[in-house]
């Protein structure tokens, strides 16, 4: 069997390519979940942190920083995988349902169109500064932080690879 086609149809190359299997899900009353990053060297930490994500909703969408926009929040050096690759292992994931790509600073624009049930991101952040609160909040959705697993980051990796 050729797993990579079913895998590859989980990646949205602009918000407009996941509009239409999102309004699916909202008929059918799944609840949604969205969380975002550049996910550029996947590890222990973002698999525990996107399973308890998952585990929130019915449908764990992933909103991915570009290339562009990770290079513009990160520094020239990074990203380390490219957008592709990242997008691919993301959806590989069976318990990722979509992974839309977004070229902006934020996700705010992206999060506007989701209209997630659940935004969730890492507990170093307050829920209320959470790029995406006010339009969740507004429509009475729920916005979570999870812990970040200690000593797992991607530039702890990229540390111990030098």
């Amino acid at each position: 069997m050729d797993f990579l086609p079913n895998i590859e149809k989980k990646i949205a190359y602009t918000p407009e390519e996941a509009s239409r299997t999102i309004s699916m899900w909202r008929f059918k009353n799944d609840k949604i979940v969205f969380t975002n990053g550049c996910f550029d060297i996947l590890h222990k930490g973002h698999i525990e942190y996107l399973v308890k994500a998952a585990s929130l909703g019915t449908k764990l969408i992933i909103g991915l920083n570009t290339d562009n926009s990770v290079k513009r929040l990160k520094g020239e050096s990074r990203p380390v995988n490219d957008e592709k690759a990242r997008a691919l292992l993301l959806a590989s994931l069976v318990f990722v349902d979509k992974v839309i790509l977004f070229d902006t600073d934020t996700p705010y624009d992206l999060i506007n169109m989701v209209q997630p049930d659940v935004l969730v991101k890492g507990g170093d952040y307050k829920p209320e500064d959470i790029v995406g609160y006010d339009i969740v909040k507004a429509k009475g959705g729920e916005v979570v932080t999870l812990d970040f697993i200690e000593g797992y980051s991607t530039t702890s990796v990229i540390e111990k690879m030098k």
